[in-house]
């Protein structure tokens, strides 16, 4: 594979990462509506987010595609787990 490529799997896989992270609304209207869900597994995916996040904008160059689509995550997961209470 070219630089292209990769940069373009790169991208390709941070669509897909914010795609699964968006599908916590579903989740997060359910908690509203009274059919709480589990809080675990969208609290790890909260941490997890937070570290691949920091790791992709500490290296250098920034890995600007991991955190593209880790940051949406941060956000919806811990949506999930604040409404999941």
């Amino acid at each position: 594979m070219n630089e292209k490529q990769i940069q373009t799997l790169g991208w390709v896989g941070s669509a897909m990462s914010i795609l699964m992270y968006v599908s916590y609304i579903a989740q997060i209207i359910n908690n509203l509506h009274g059919d709480k869900g589990s809080w675990i597994q969208p609290a790890v995916a909260t941490v997890n987010c937070i570290l691949w996040t920091l790791y992709a904008l500490k290296t250098r160059p920034v890995q600007k595609s991991i955190a593209a689509a880790n940051i949406p995550g941060i956000f919806l997961a811990a949506a999930t787990v604040i409404t999941s209470f």
